[in-house]
């Protein structure tokens, strides 16, 4: 239907990591398997009812995903292409939580919605996985009881800011330009780490304080689980994000922030959020990479990275490694 040329997200993205991750033979088609969509009941453990039946309106929907075309169409198609495949990433970004606890670390290739709260949604965000999966995690694992969110997108992260705003357990570090959307002051109460970027900021300035606050934050207080917002709309050139970090500062940067969690012994999820450009993809797929090599994600003894997999394409891969990834993908979702 052609709605992915109707906003600024590639909605390719997802496969394309998947399909450079292949191509440098970390991943295969080995075992495949369709994720399990986030049924109401999933979304309920966070979401009023009332809000998702407003998404019942394609008004509402092309409000949240500002595609204002959607206004013309049926619901159902709406429902169709574009709410299905968001909430096949947020039921991925909850499986991959309990793959994180259980094999020390997941990335999940989609997801980070995190303008999304309990009864609003916004800025290509209308599912809130973020919060889904650290209140699946509190309310069904044994022993997790706080979570720190690191958020490195470059918006702020109002969405599980105001559901997590009188909540004591949970830690929330956000780094972002402080003169972009959504400049939510109400949520920024919730953010124990604000970290407030100019315009242009460059990766000598931005790596030494997302170093600086990802170990100032997790020695503060020590989580039983990291969720890591891991937006690369902070790349130089990005049309909403208003930075300018190269390629390789983003893989340092998810180096930092996984380094600093495997150092401590913290289980991290990893969520891709928002970029905007075609060669966000392969910076994905290569920072990856790099996680890889630098030993911080694990693999088999073939050196493939061992995969279970959740998410949209459909995608599941699984082997019996002790420590394996959960990458997860969706067909031309919105999110930031």
């Amino acid at each position: 239907m052609g709605l992915e040329k109707l906003h600024p997200f590639d909605s390719g993205k997802w496969g394309k990591v998947i399909h450079f991750l292949k191509e440098e033979k970390l991943i295969s088609d080995g075992s495949i398997v369709e994720a399990r969509e986030a049924t109401e009941e999933d979304l309920l453990v966070v979401h009023t009812k009332r809000y998702l039946n407003r998404l019942k309106w394609s008004v509402v929907v092309a409000t949240i995903t500002e595609i204002p075309p959607l206004l013309c169409l049926p619901n159902f198609l709406v429902q169709r292409r574009v709410l299905r495949p968001l909430r096949t990433q947020t039921g991925g970004t909850i499986m991959a939580g309990k793959l994180a606890v259980d094999r020390g670390w997941a990335i999940n290739v989609g997801g980070g919605f995190h303008h999304c709260s309990s009864d609003k949604g916004g800025g290509f965000c209308a599912y809130a996985d973020i919060t889904l999966a650290i209140k699946f995690l509190f309310e069904r694992v044994e022993g997790i009881s706080r979570a720190t969110i690191i958020d490195l997108d470059a918006h702020q992260g109002n969405g599980h800011e105001r559901d997590f705003l009188d909540d004591r357990r949970v830690f929330i570090m956000d780094v972002y330009n402080r003169y972009i959307y959504p400049g939510d002051g109400y949520a920024k109460r919730a953010i124990q780490r604000k970290v407030e970027l100019d315009w242009g900021t460059e990766d000598d300035e931005y790596l030494q304080k997302v170093e600086l606050h990802s170990e100032g934050a997790l020695n503060e207080v020590r989580p039983d689980i990291i969720v890591y917002n891991a937006g690369t709309d902070v790349l130089d050139g990005d049309p909403l994000g208003g930075l300018a970090i190269s390629p390789q500062g983003i893989i340092r940067r998810d180096e930092i922030v996984f380094r600093a969690a495997r150092r401590r012994g913290i289980p991290i999820l990893m969520v891709t959020s928002g970029g905007y450009q075609k060669k966000t993809a392969r910076i994905i797929a290569d920072s990856i990479i790099n996680l890889r090599r630098q030993g911080l994600i694990g693999g088999n003894e073939d050196g493939e990275v061992a995969e279970e997999c959740v998410g949209g394409v459909p995608l599941m891969m699984s082997s019996s490694d002790s420590s394996p990834s959960s990458v997860s993908t969706g067909p031309a979702p919105n999110t930031i």
